[in-house]
């Protein structure tokens, strides 16, 4: 079935004041009149601040919100919290941290399964961008570094706050030149990779200037290409 994944290098309700157009974007992946968007904060321990701003911020819309913790289970199966859920918006923070819970709790399997079940929208930015990938860079042990164990939903690597974090384009650019990190993608703050059945379709931004690369390994060195991405 398709599924699609919408990978954030940064933007959306988490740095902008309410939903914003890649929001919106991503509502508009789905169907349905009121698609039933959930909101997982497992990168921030389910920080109850992160999931009131995603109400906040979704309310408005049309669609249906509910969220998802792994922090404080109810006594429904997984499979049962996602059955009517359209979109899985994942907030940011560590991705390490939600990696590991995630395969604890068994959520890496509940959403493949959901998955094969109907369409489904996967997105979310920084570690929530990152994590349907095979690796990227993070920020979770304190210095950035390679993180070569993602969900692999998308094949390859992915940086975000590629343009927000003075850090994270030398640091990406190094582990793909060392070969540390497959091949893979790069988005600004405010921009977003779609990609459907892991195959990419486009790139979108919510401000002008933001931008989305692919990066490469030639001869021993880190190659970009940008990917022009269209403003919402």
């Amino acid at each position: 079935m398709t599924t699609h994944v919408v990978a954030m290098g940064g933007g959306g309700f988490s740095m902008n004041e309410g939903a914003s157009p890649l929001d919106e974007y991503v509502l508009s992946l789905v169907a349905e009149p009121k698609p039933t968007v959930c909101f997982v904060g497992t990168a921030t321990g389910d920080a109850v601040g992160y999931v009131e701003r995603f109400h906040t911020a979704f309310g408005p819309l049309p669609c249906e919100t509910t969220d998802l913790s792994l922090f404080q289970r109810d006594d429904r199966t997984l499979a049962e919290r996602l059955d009517a859920v359209d979109i899985v918006y994942v907030g940011g923070g560590s991705t390490a941290n939600l990696l590991a819970v995630w395969r604890l709790h068994g959520l890496d399997q509940a959403l493949r399964e959901r998955a094969h079940a109907g369409p489904l929208v996967l997105t979310g930015l920084s570690a929530g961008g990152l994590c349907w990938f095979e690796g990227g860079i993070t920020d979770s042990y304190g210095p950035l570094c390679p993180l070569p164990d993602g969900l692999g939903w998308v094949e390859g690597s992915f940086c975000p706050h590629y343009d927000g974090e003075p850090g994270r384009r030398p640091a990406y650019r190094q582990a793909i030149a060392e070969g540390t990190l497959a091949p893979g993608y790069a988005a600004d703050d405010g921009a977003a990779l779609h990609f459907v059945d892991g195959t990419l379709r486009c790139a979108v931004s919510e401000r002008a200037s933001a931008t989305t690369y692919r990066v490469e390994q030639r001869d021993g060195r880190a190659e970009e290409t940008p990917i022009t991405a269209t403003q919402l």
